[in-house]
């Protein structure tokens, strides 16, 4: 199952999480806050890990 952990205004600053999550060797998503799955510049978007890996996030999330 997978678990929200960031939200970000945009798919640019998503992408950018995902990539810091990513680098770490966290699987990643980036899903739109409403709508379908897709690569619609505006509009809200969440990050999602999965829920075994939420701990490591919150690790990373507190050294930053």
């Amino acid at each position: 199952m997978w678990v929200e952990v960031k939200k970000a205004k945009t798919l640019v600053i998503a992408e950018a999480w995902k990539e810091c999550f990513e680098g770490e060797g966290i699987p990643t998503r980036v899903m739109p806050q409403k709508g379908l799955p897709g690569k619609q510049a505006t509009g809200p978007y969440k990050v999602m890990v999965p829920q075994d890996k939420e701990h490591v996030i919150k690790d990373i999330l507190r050294k930053l």
